[in-house]
């Protein structure tokens, strides 16, 4: 059996690749998450008695915990996902990004470099430390063109320039220390168990109860839209099989503007909810200050992953989307229960 340590497993991404995982009996799954805000265990609720899941709630940045952790367990590897991940938090409250992504990374990478030291030399070489990270350390694209892997760094928010950091150390752990590592940067990732602060489940809330659906700017930003049972399903296979020291994009090959995936969720609320007193939902749309620094288009390139290691997302943005809405709609009380009165859906990252 293989233990895998996956970090920020509590997550919206990291849960589903816990949840995915454990349908497998060849991984034993050791989950650590310090459980702020973001993190929620009742997305764990049906795996959590399995014989080959382990929950630790630890902050990465804790080293001597971290420590423990691989030598207790003594794991095959690592997928870190552990991370802040909000733009419009990070404009807000940029410090506990640097803490978390960046001092978190680097505290995660020393425990692995020195536990990788002490392994016999054919688990050294079967061990991974998979980082997991985002397209947005690349910047803005204009109206054409797509990020690559070779694509130079441009971030534009406190989120994005503190993934950019944890990147280039993860980078630097392998190049230097021989750290056998593998990254992938990912496009927009939808589903079920989104927290609601993020723009797919805030507009279907929002419009169940009839309030404002928050359009930044003109809504004209383009993002690559990548439903996350596909990305969970990337990830395991650039675990498995990617080589060391390379990264791999994971984009699911759906750009939309950001009003166009607004409308869409408004034609999808008024067909599954034809006694709504909110129809039509599209009523509801209401154009408010843009994003500081928006970056204007992220589109990913995924002929690498493609070509070597022969991934393709499974769903269209349509297909995914509709399973998306249905979920939330069948699932409002875990919505309500995770809104634990820190956040109600309220406007973040304007920095006055």
């Amino acid at each position: 059996m293989k233990t895998i340590v996956i970090t920020g497993g509590a997550g919206f991404i990291g849960s589903a690749l816990v949840r995915h995982l454990s349908q497998f009996t060849e991984y034993r799954i050791v989950n650590i998450d310090a459980l702020t805000y973001a993190g929620n265990l009742e997305s764990l609720s049906e795996i959590q008695q399995g014989a080959n899941y382990i929950f630790e709630q630890v902050d990465i940045g804790d080293a001597a915990s971290i420590e423990r952790i691989f030598h207790e367990y003594n794991p095959q590897g690592i997928m870190h996902l552990a991370a802040e991940s909000h733009v419009d938090r990070s404009i807000d409250g940029p410090a506990e990004f640097i803490q978390t992504n960046i001092v978190g990374t680097y505290t995660l990478l020393e425990a692995a470099r020195h536990y990788w030291g002490t392994l016999d030399e054919s688990l050294k070489s079967s061990f991974r430390f998979h980082h997991i990270s985002t397209d947005e350390v690349y910047g803005s694209l204009g109206a054409t063109g797509l990020f690559t892997e070779t694509s130079p760094y441009q971030p534009n928010s406190p989120y994005s320039a503190s993934k950019a950091s944890s990147d280039h150390l993860v980078n630097a752990w392998h190049h230097t220390y021989g750290l056998p590592v593998v990254l992938t940067n990912c496009s927009n990732n939808y589903g079920p168990y989104q927290f609601p602060e993020k723009l797919i489940p805030l507009v279907v809330l929002n419009a169940l109860e009839g309030k404002p659906l928050p359009i930044y700017g003109r809504g004209d930003n383009v993002r690559d839209w990548l439903y996350v049972e596909d990305h969970v399903k990337a990830l395991i296979a650039v675990y498995e099989r990617g080589r060391p020291g390379e990264t791999y994009n994971i984009g699911g090959h759906n750009e939309k503007t950001n009003l166009d995936v607004v409308k869409t969720i408004c034609s999808l609320l008024d067909e599954m909810l034809p006694e709504s007193l909110h129809r039509p939902h599209e009523s509801l749309l209401t154009f408010v200050q843009d994003r500081p620094g928006h970056d204007q288009r992220y589109a990913i390139d995924a002929t690498k992953i493609g070509n070597e290691i022969s991934w393709l997302p499974e769903e269209t943005f349509e297909t995914g989307l509709r399973k998306t809405v249905r979920w939330y709609l069948d699932n409002l009380d875990w919505c309500r229960r995770v809104q634990d009165g820190s956040y109600q859906r309220q406007r973040l990252g304007v920095a006055e």
